[in-house]
């Protein structure tokens, strides 16, 4: 096997355990072999630096290089979600809905709010391309090299049942364990704490330093799919097919 291929067959291996341990909860090999390989991986690119790529597994723990977030557009803008507190104004949004398109009897998707920041991700040909923060809806911060230290996002789509181009979107945020870890660490240095897991989220996606955030521990929850032509006539289909074991996009998708 030349060496071209060794470091590609590594980086299949390594993304698949990721996988299975951060999206699935089911890993198959110990955490001794998994640093074996990583290591392995990350002598040969070292090695052979003409075979580098930015969406190799080792990219996950991040880089001390302090980069400036640059603007990007979003394709699609991303708007703010609306409140409700009572059932007449749901009713009101109901009927709204049903004027602007001409139907009646919509069905709708329920699905839980995840308090912690938005992303957009975008994938080109399988391989994750850009990430931007929601910024005001129309543009938004380039974070793409933090958003590559959160292992349940994967790093090239699996399968080719895809577009060329696809964008998903998600809310980033910061488990209770990786919250109180932290906080824990900043009292003890003399750091004012953070005041809750979303400002924490938020803070930390917009970290300089991309070691650090890897170190932090986010996780992604995905709930969004855009394509130039959809895939699926409604969202509920197209969510089944981001999460399919042949499409996988994301966790919970």
């Amino acid at each position: 096997m030349d060496i071209s291929n060794k470091i590609n067959s590594l980086r299949e291996s390594i993304n698949k355990q990721n996988y299975l341990y951060y999206v699935l909860n089911n890993p198959i090999i110990s955490d001794g072999e998994y640093d074996r390989l990583l290591k392995e991986l990350e002598e040969l690119e070292k090695q052979y630096p003409e075979f580098d790529s930015a969406n190799s597994p080792t990219k996950r723990v991040g880089s001390d290089i302090q980069n400036e977030f640059t603007q990007v557009a979003h394709r699609y803008p991303m708007l703010s979600l609306a409140n409700t507190y009572n059932s007449e104004e749901l009713n009101d949004f109901a009927t709204r809905v049903e004027k602007d398109i001409d139907k009646e009897n919509i069905e709708y998707v329920c699905e839980l709010k995840f308090d912690g920041t938005a992303i957009s991700i975008t994938y080109i040909n399988g391989e994750l391309a850009r990430a931007v923060t929601r910024g005001d809806g129309t543009n938004g911060d380039d974070v793409t090299t933090n958003i590559r230290t959160i292992k349940s996002i994967p790093l090239t789509l699996q399968g080719n049942d895809y577009p060329a181009e696809l964008e998903v979107r998600g809310e980033v945020y910061m488990p209770h364990s990786s919250f109180n870890r932290l906080n824990t660490e900043r009292e003890e240095i003399g750091e004012a704490q953070f005041a809750n897991p979303r400002n924490a989220a938020a803070g930390t996606l917009k970290l300089q330093n991309s070691k650090e955030v890897a170190r932090r521990s986010l996780e992604c929850i995905l709930y969004a799919l855009y394509t130039e032509t959809p895939l699926y006539p409604t969202h509920t289909q197209n969510l089944q097919a981001m999460r399919s074991e042949e499409r996988r996009v994301g966790k919970e998708c």
